[in-house]
């Protein structure tokens, strides 16, 4: 499903109320919610708004489990943490308990080490959920034949150059094909990344991506319309195998799409 908002504004009060029905639905149907969040200043807002008086009453926020689609190699606390951002547009306006937050241990030095953490603590989160809901119908796990667990939710950003949580064009990450998360060297940054990867994100019940600016039009003309090329454009290889996906954008984004409104 793809979704045209005249602004920013409209775009996140939309995602807002998308994220408040997915959440209640999950909530209600296997007694947790999952969602693995995005960093970026349109997902700032969004979480901002969830947090505003208008919805921070509509979900069971107890019965959430936070994830974080990707982090950047700093400490949790630095200004370029979407941990820190989060933290301070979310979790601390709520009262998130620390122990419905699982995020990146960037504070491990090692990234190797960092990725295992995470994919324990993965793992681990899921598996509990699943404990929870007391049935097998319930599990938060895609089934005894898969290994990878189901989001409920994964928000996704999309950057200028057709990049989406941290899988950046031609970096290695792009290929994994059997890790939940990995760390991610990005050439043109001259640092690492912590990223889902796309068997994962594409094993999510929903998918949302939220991208405005004109600044992300000629990228996301290339990956609505232009032919299919994962390797430069890796927001292509987003494509829930059993899940819902949807492209909320805003009018400068769009601004380059042929169709205008483009279908799904």
């Amino acid at each position: 499903m793809i979704k045209i908002f005249p602004n920013i504004e409209e775009l996140n009060n939309f995602a807002a109320e998308k994220f408040v029905e997915i959440a209640n639905d999950a909530i209600e149907m296997r007694g947790t919610f999952s969602v693995a969040l995005a960093g970026g200043s349109t997902p700032k807002a969004l979480y901002q708004l969830l947090a505003s008086d208008k919805f921070r009453n509509k979900v069971r926020w107890q019965a959430v489990h936070f994830f974080f689609g990707d982090e950047r190699n700093v400490l949790p606390d630095d200004p370029e943490s979407n941990f820190r951002m989060a933290n301070e547009s979310l979790f601390a306006p709520l009262k998130i308990s620390e122990f419905s937050i699982e995020r990146w241990k960037t504070e491990i030095k090692n990234v190797e080490k960092a990725v295992e953490n995470y994919e324990e603590r993965l793992f681990l989160g899921f598996a509990l959920a699943a404990n929870d809901a007391e049935s097998a119908s319930g599990s938060a796990f895609a089934g005894e034949e898969e290994w990878f667990p189901h989001f409920d939710l994964i928000l996704l950003g999309m950057g200028a150059d057709g990049h989406t949580a941290s899988l950046f064009p031609f970096t290695k990450a792009l290929y994994e094909t059997e890790k939940s998360a990995v760390a991610n060297y990005v050439e043109k940054l001259k640092d690492w990344r912590f990223t889902l990867t796309f068997p994962l994100i594409n094993n999510a019940r929903n998918v949302i991506f939220l991208v405005g600016g004109s600044e992300k039009a000629e990228a996301l003309q290339a990956v609505l319309e232009g032919e299919f090329e994962p390797d430069k454009f890796p927001s292509q290889n987003v494509k829930p195998e059993n899940g819902n996906l949807y492209w909320l954008l805003d009018e400068k984004a769009t601004s380059l799409l042929k169709t205008g409104t483009p279908s799904s």
